[in-house]
């Protein structure tokens, strides 16, 4: 195995293990909701002004899926819509008291995992943390482009 092939591998064997790790923990903690509504309820927390185009692009989903999500939300009390003074034809989405609450029950689970893995990054340098952030932040553009390569196929299908 070359050393690209180990750090693919890795990270998704790190991932792997977080999401088994955190799962069981989550689904007690938030056994009323779905995954994709606290992430959902998290991204609206986390960005002003959130709107069905920002949460679709932000999920890998088209406008159509996040609208009949969006609207699961709002049914069920955890957002509410909003429109700006000027600007009157776009609808956006914020927290309601019963999605502040959601969202700091998570906040509070992802608090109790960083300081669970705490150590990891204790003898960890401020250069080697930089050089995994611009290795994750490449990668990331890397992806990025490759999904805008597969968004422009599909609209050419």
């Amino acid at each position: 195995m070359n050393k690209e092939e180990q750090v693919i591998t890795g990270f998704r064997n790190l991932f792997n293990k977080l999401a088994w790790l955190n799962k069981s923990k989550m689904e007690e903690a938030l056994k009323d909701y779905k995954p994709s509504e606290v992430h959902c309820i998290e991204y609206i927390a986390k960005n002003t002004d959130s709107n069905v185009t920002k949460l679709a692009e932000s999920f890998y989903m088209t406008r159509g899926a996040m609208s009949k999500v969006t609207k699961k939300l709002m049914k069920k009390g955890y957002i509410e819509s909003y429109q700006k003074q000027d600007n009157k034809k776009e609808i956006y989405f914020r927290l309601t008291k019963q999605g502040k609450a959601i969202n700091k029950v998570h906040e509070e689970l992802h608090r109790k995992f960083q300081e669970r893995d705490k150590t990891v990054f204790e003898d960890v340098t401020e250069e080697q943390l930089n050089s995994m952030i611009n290795l994750v932040e490449k990668y990331n553009k890397h992806l990025d482009t490759e999904i805008k390569k597969l968004d422009i196929d599909i609209k050419s299908e």
